[in-house]
């Protein structure tokens, strides 16, 4: 017992400083071990890996199984002792449906690859606007957590479920919102009943994120992106799409309505054919698995519910897999804003 905590405890260690100080070429060499430490200490992510045909040891780290995100529903996918867990993160969930968990025993990692990808991500440092719950009124969120890392309190114009569109109106200096995609819409539907459109400061910009889970809305980003615009004065080119899920601890970035997603040096996003799970070509569609190192303390390898297409060393997203149930981090702050 005393060994795996050291060795936890080191793998923390060394995770938080090459986020820190990141090189894309630790990638190869960590992820194989990450997997070995996973398959000794985590008793379900080892039957998976053994079912998978995969070994403790392995050469490549594109040998290493993904797992399906909804296995976070019905497995205790953790490395380390329960007792010693101060943190878990849900997906939202339905009745039949479930939800997953992403269990922490620190919470450093996660917080270091959230700071660090954000500055990676091109984004800005000024005062950031959420529409979303504060943690303190969804502690399981982790996108609550996630935009908590980025923000101060008092800057989650949001609470109770109701957007303070009197804070967007009195900014005189450039902000950054944040929310999900279906917030900002209906932030936009509000501002129309209000009859109230917006020049924000020069330099303002956006993230969204989220799509429109489990609504019954779908709108395509570049009519969102033109919304921004009409309403806020934000120019599409100036709107962030963020990628990211319960299950992984690092997140990808996009800019402007047609823009790539790329992520961190310590993540990677494969696109691979469904069935035989191997990288498709250049141009092609699959779906999408992400490597995150960050996940020191479940499971490195995800296999998603979306669909991507390949471009160089980042992706094009499409969307959910039209037969994936509509969940996740976002729909939760979507719903909290509809109570």
């Amino acid at each position: 017992m005393q060994d795996h905590v050291e060795q936890t405890s080191r793998w923390e260690k060394t995770l938080a400083t090459w986020i820190a100080t990141p090189a894309a070429e630790h990638f190869a060499d960590i992820l194989p071990q990450l997997h070995a430490f996973h398959f000794r200490h985590n008793a379900a992510y080892r039957a998976f890996a053994k079912s998978s045909g995969v070994a403790e040891v392995v050469a490549d780290w594109r040998s290493i199984p993904c797992v399906p995100q909804d296995a976070f529903k019905h497995a205790d996918l953790r490395s380390f002792p329960e007792e010693e867990t101060i943190k878990t993160f849900r997906t939202s969930g339905t009745t039949g449906e479930g939800f997953g968990q992403h269990h922490f025993r620190t919470l450093d990692v996660y917080e270091a690859a959230v700071r660090e990808g954000w500055k990676l991500g091109g984004l800005t440092r000024g005062t950031l606007l959420v529409l979303a719950p504060h943690p303190d009124e969804a502690p399981h969120s982790s996108l609550s957590h996630m935009m908590a890392i980025l923000a101060a309190r008092e800057d989650f114009i949001a609470r109770g479920g109701r957007i303070d569109v009197a804070r967007l109106q009195s900014a005189t200096q450039a902000v950054c919102l944040l929310g999900t995609a279906l917030g900002f819409l209906r932030l936009f539907e509000e501002m129309q009943t209000l009859g109230i459109r917006l020049q924000l400061p020069p330099g303002s910009n956006a993230l969204e994120t989220g799509g429109y889970k489990g609504s019954g809305r779908d709108i395509a980003r570049t009519d969102l992106y033109a919304m921004f615009t009409d309403y806020l004065g934000i120019e599409p080119g100036n709107i962030f799409n963020e990628y990211g899920m319960t299950e992984l601890s690092s997140q990808f970035y996009a800019r402007g309505p047609r823009g790539l997603h790329h992520g961190p040096p310590w993540a990677r996003a494969v696109v691979a054919d469904p069935v035989t799970l191997r990288e498709v070509a250049e141009g092609e569609t699959g779906i999408l698995l992400i490597y995150d190192a960050a996940n020191v303390g479940s499971v490195v390898g995800i296999r998603t519910r979306d669909l991507a297409v390949r471009r160089g060393k980042a992706f094009e997203l499409l969307g959910r897999d039209p037969a994936a149930l509509p969940r996740g981090c976002s729909r939760a702050a979507d719903e909290w804003l509809t109570r």
